[in-house]
């Protein structure tokens, strides 16, 4: 029997046209823009995932770098970070208040999720700003050795770890007085570090409490300690101080772990920057009531699904960085 078509019969979902499934134009552009964005990162979590794994033995302690609390002194391990974590996600939850009071075309409602949406991503993008510049700063120093493996030092009888600081001994012939006369010589030369290898040298000959902890990590999970003597002997294959981390040098351990760092968390956090700007934009045009004149706030739910997006991704960054 032939199947006939009637007018009243129901449209199928996927019928073409400017509105495939249903979705709009802006919608489908977004998701096309998620879909790719997603796969960018996957690619820099892999990356990142395949180094970690072959320098499994020599990569950082998560728990022993991000330690610090703004206006705290103190080791804290993770409490900002998860505490970042907890605003960016809170940040979606208003978005997705903003969105359904958007259908329900409540402006005041949507004016004041976005603006709570707006607060939150500021505080996140202030918050790895302020990690950045600690991560760079550093707080203890280390020595490098030839092969650019990381010295650390510690206190033998507490287990503490020991700031270059704490023991270093100045030495007055190692250092060079600032003249106007040699001004020139200042600025060619890279900044000094706050001691130099041989004031590294000297503190700890002179404390017989320094002890120094390699990055290699051991059986239990942690770096390895040596003995006083292995000490005095592994000195000698220091070249230099390193105080922090950038692209070429890192305190922490392997120089690939802060070249990640610096390079995924940036990227989220120019996303999350991005994010903020235009939710800006839309806070301004909910209050001016640009969405009111159209009749809906489609844009509201747009920008919302690319917030949700930079929200997921740091669920994941925050997994890969921090956590495992």
């Amino acid at each position: 029997m032939d199947t006939t078509i009637t007018n009243n019969q129901a449209t199928p979902v996927w019928n073409g046209g400017n509105k495939p499934l249903e979705a709009s134009y802006g919608k489908m552009m977004m998701w096309f823009f998620i879909l790719s964005d997603a796969l960018t990162f996957s690619g820099f979590l892999v990356a990142y995932g395949f180094s970690r794994f072959k320098f499994i033995e020599s990569w950082p302690i998560a728990d022993e770098v991000f330690t610090h609390v703004p206006f705290f002194h103190g080791n804290y391990p993770m409490y900002y970070v998860a505490f970042m974590t907890f605003i960016l996600i809170m940040s979606s939850v208003t978005m997705v208040l903003a969105v359904d009071a958007g259908h329900k075309m409540k402006q005041k409602a949507v004016t004041w999720y976005m603006f709570l949406t707006v607060i939150g991503g500021i505080i996140f993008v202030g918050s790895q700003a302020w990690e950045w510049a600690t991560f760079i700063k550093g707080d203890f120093g280390a020595l490098e050795t030839k092969g650019g493996r990381i010295l650390q030092f510690v206190d033998a009888n507490t287990g503490d770890r020991l700031a270059l600081r704490d023991f270093s001994t100045p030495i007055a012939s190692e250092r060079v007085q600032h003249e106007s006369k040699n001004g020139i010589w200042f600025s060619s030369e890279k900044a000094h570090t706050s001691f130099n290898l041989a004031e590294v040298v000297a503190g700890v000959k002179s404390n017989d409490n320094v002890l120094i902890r390699t990055e290699m990590i051991n059986e239990e999970g942690e770096k390895t300690l040596l003995s006083r003597a292995a000490t005095l002997d592994k000195l000698q294959d220091a070249v230099q101080v390193v105080e922090g981390a950038n692209l070429i040098q890192n305190e922490y351990g392997s120089r690939l772990f802060a070249d990640f760092f610096f390079f995924i968390t940036g990227f989220h956090g120019f996303h999350v920057f991005t994010g903020v700007l235009i939710n800006i934009i839309i806070f301004f045009n909910v209050v001016l009531g640009t969405y009111e004149r159209r009749g809906h706030y489609e844009m509201v739910e747009k920008v919302g699904l690319y917030w949700h997006f930079v929200d997921l991704v740091w669920v994941f960054v925050f997994t890969f960085f921090y956590l495992v």
